[in-house]
């Protein structure tokens, strides 16, 4: 049961880092004196979701994981891991750093006059918002060779 809420709490604050990545490019190419409060929480949210996911993607891969990689390896999907969760696990740290960057730049760019200073903020959300639907792809396709593995047993 743990492993499943684990697993969960994971998936469900990345998507609301992406989520929360789409109203902050909305708010930003509207950007207002009205908005700039609401601006800056949603960077800083998105980097408290993302932190989130990641601890709990740690900890469920170092606990769950190796498991999982066995029944993956063992199943008609080996590449599922081979390929899916290396690539996952690397570019994962990328979408962390952008979503650390993010709350810094906001706060630095404000109040987002400039045409640099939106596009900053729209290039970072968009790389979350790609980068974090990819990983939800990845972990689909994770989960689904776990699920073929067991079913070939």
């Amino acid at each position: 049961m743990l492993n499943q809420v684990t697993m969960m709490l994971h998936v469900v604050f990345g998507i609301l880092g992406i989520l929360f990545a789409v109203a902050l490019y909305v708010d930003v190419l509207n950007a207002s004196e009205r908005n700039l409060g609401r601006v800056k929480m949603t960077g800083w949210i998105i980097a408290a979701c993302m932190v989130m996911s990641f601890v709990i993607g740690g900890y469920w891969y170092v606990l769950y994981y190796p498991v999982h990689r066995s029944i993956i390896m063992a199943g008609p999907w080996p590449w599922a891991h081979k390929y899916f969760m290396e690539l996952k696990e690397h570019l994962f740290l990328t979408l962390l750093i952008l979503s650390l960057y993010l709350p810094v730049a906001v706060h630095n760019s404000l109040p987002l006059g400039t045409k640099n200073t939106r596009r900053l903020i729209l290039g970072l959300c968009a790389l979350i918002v790609l980068l974090g639907l990819f990983m939800e792809l990845s972990g689909a396709i994770i989960g689904e060779s776990v699920k073929m593995g067991l079913s070939k047993r």
